[in-house]
């Protein structure tokens, strides 16, 4: 007798649609979000990727399907429930103010207050300290709290963003395109952000373009095109070159290859070549 507790997701949609107007955003999405794993979401631009984050994190309510935070159903009123539910967004811009200082970034909208009434105030002090714990975690030494948060690089700019959703409860993270404007460096500091957050027990979103960032770090890989589900996958049944190939449009791509290169043999692209090719001192082919 198998006496194993089933393990209830920390974010689970089912069935889930968004319709504006006419237009289908999403059609019949499923995914899992569990503890101390990274899904991963893949698609395009125009893929459903942003819709399905502003469903997840309250900004639009769902039409159709059924949204469950550990295993009770839901349905937000907004961003503020979805942040109550331990759902917390770290999006592109992060959200930060170049300017101010990383501990007044880390603390913006919820700074720790001593005092009551007039007396009222910053507890300073404990906003620092907390601060440079909790990005010690992250593996970030932060030598001057009142840095502002503008000088940091892109990576470490994340991982403040990322501490800050952790700190104030975040259950589940959903990251949106973090390595988007990233060079590699920077990016792969970023992925070693996401591990750290799913060795803290959290359950990640990863919402990304680039199966070469999602691939490393993801447990499951769920595929979005044009508001439809192409598929969701255990890492233990794809591999990176499975994942390119679908996100490339697979049929799709191979038959635009086969017409780029019918055209390269039309005699006008023949003679452009070959008029390129003389500019340029050589010979045409």
């Amino acid at each position: 007798m198998n006496d194993s507790k089933k393990v209830i997701p920390l974010l689970e949609v089912r069935n889930v649609s968004k319709y504006f107007g006419s237009v289908i955003a999403l059609r019949d999405i499923s995914m899992q979000v569990n503890g101390g794993e990274v899904t991963c979401v893949l698609g395009d631009n125009g893929a459903g990727k942003s819709t399905l984050i502003k469903i997840l994190s309250g900004v639009h309510p769902h039409d159709d399907g059924e949204l469950l935070v550990e295993g009770h159903s839901v349905h937000f009123g907004g961003p503020r429930d979805a942040r109550a539910a331990g759902i917390s967004v770290v999006f592109q811009d992060l959200a930060t103010v170049p300017l101010m200082s990383i501990w007044r970034n880390f603390f913006l909208g919820s700074e720790p207050t001593l005092g009551i009434g007039p007396a009222r105030r910053l507890d300073i002090g404990f906003a620092k300290k907390v601060m440079r714990e909790e990005m010690g975690k992250m593996g970030i030494d932060v030598r001057d709290p009142n840095q502002p948060v503008g000088t940091l690089s892109g990576g470490e700019r994340q991982a403040v963003a990322i501490a800050r959703a952790v700190y104030f409860g975040a259950k589940v993270l959903i990251l949106d395109e973090p390595t988007s404007a990233l060079g590699v460096r920077q990016s792969g500091i970023v992925l070693k952000y996401v591990v750290q957050a799913r060795e803290r027990g959290l359950g990640v979103i990863f919402i990304t373009h680039n199966p070469h960032h999602a691939f490393p770090v993801g447990d499951r890989f769920v595929l979005l095109n044009r508001g439809r589900l192409m598929g969701s996958f255990a890492k233990s049944e794809t591999t990176l070159a499975e994942l390119t190939q679908m996100m490339a449009g697979g049929e799709e791509l191979e038959r635009l290859s086969k017409e780029l290169e019918k055209m390269a043999t039309e005699p006008e692209l023949e003679q452009v070549a070959r008029e390129l090719a003389q500019e340029a001192g050589g010979k045409p082919g």
